[in-house]
């Protein structure tokens, strides 16, 4: 008698194993697009203190090259401070313009140059230029990482809105993909 319960365990341990580990029937009728399991989260990038300071230089040798000095922003993806230079000689007001250009360009995904143009264009987006944070002047773009926005640039002191434009798009770093646009 022992002996066939024993060969009975034996036959059935391997059906008992399986039960465990064989995954719950769906029960989506089907045809359905109802997803199970939606997502809460997703990746992003975020510009490191290098890439800030790699964007402060090119920014800084471009505005060089015009014989100028600016000030320069760099933010994160939430709009905080990673840099903030302000270039010898430099009016005080301009960290200030430069720090709200990038902040613009970053909460719009829109060159500040561009910006201003199209609101001073349409009289239904002119009441942009009165939002606290957000100014309306060349020199602050959004930074671009693999079609993602991750940062913002803001330039100011370079002897106009087009100026402050080409230096700030001047500081993407094309072989990391840092684009600036």
């Amino acid at each position: 008698m022992l002996y066939k319960l024993q060969l009975l365990i034996l036959l059935f341990l391997p059906l008992l194993s399986s039960a465990q580990t064989s995954k719950p029937e769906s029960h989506t009728p089907a045809g359905s697009h109802y997803q199970a399991q939606p997502t809460y989260t997703a990746e992003t990038q975020q510009l490191t203190l290098e890439a800030a300071l790699e964007l402060t230089n090119r920014a800084q040798a471009a505005a060089k090259s015009l014989n100028k000095e600016v000030s320069v922003a760099v933010l994160d993806a939430s709009g905080q401070i990673i840099i903030l230079a302000r270039g010898n000689g430099v009016g005080p007001h301009n960290t200030e313009a430069a720090r709200r250009k990038a902040y613009t360009a970053l909460s719009t995904k829109t060159p500040t140059l561009q910006l201003a143009r199209n609101a001073s264009a349409n009289p239904d987006t002119q009441n942009l230029a009165n939002l606290p944070e957000l100014l309306l002047l060349g020199g602050g773009c959004p930074i671009w990482y693999k079609g993602q926005v991750i940062g913002g640039i803001g330039i100011a002191g370079g002897g106009g809105p087009e100026n402050d434009h080409n230096i700030a798009t001047a500081a993407a770093v094309q072989n990391a993909a840092i684009l600036i646009h």
